[in-house]
């Protein structure tokens, strides 16, 4: 991978962080608040919303990191080292937790009667994404784990 796109891969990376980050702190606990008022019905779930939303950005915020230091790997040509496979565990680990926490949601506000078919399905597309998401993440562990070990083989061969 040339390094130009790598140094472009990282910049939109760091954006994308920033905006995540100003999201955490100015948009969430905003749009929980006007939901709370304008739906007194829910308005308990101001707090559980805000902390729902916050740590599912942090879920990609977190993927994104390790998008970055495998883009370093990339660069230091080591991709197909023992160092990758912590970041691709941890992307794993931070798809899955995000797809329960929409779950999570989903379940909640069935639970109240409060959901129209709009958000139900978006929910239930979350749920199905994160799920899809976890399973590709697994596909390329395995992936990576092969190309690493034939890698190693040849290097002893060479």
């Amino acid at each position: 991978m040339q390094r130009t796109t790598i140094i472009l891969l990282k910049i939109l990376i760091a954006a994308l962080l920033a905006l995540l980050l100003a999201c955490q702190i100015f948009v969430v606990p905003a749009v929980a608040a006007q939901s709370a008022v304008r739906y007194s019905e829910i308005a308990y779930f101001e707090i559980p919303g805000t902390v729902v939303g916050i740590l599912f950005l942090l879920c990609v915020q977190v993927v994104l990191v390790c998008v970055w230091r495998l883009l370093s790997l990339v660069r230091e040509d080591s991709i197909f080292s023992e160092s990758a496979f912590p970041d691709v565990d941890v992307s794993l680990g931070a798809v899955a937790f995000a797809t329960v926490l929409v779950l999570i949601a989903l379940v909640a506000l069935s639970l109240t009667g409060f959901m129209t078919p709009s958000i139900t399905l978006l929910l239930l597309l979350g749920v199905v994404v994160g799920a899809g998401l976890s399973l590709l993440i697994v596909v390329l562990r395995g992936l990576l784990r092969k190309a690493s070990q034939l890698e190693h083989d040849l290097s002893e061969v060479v």
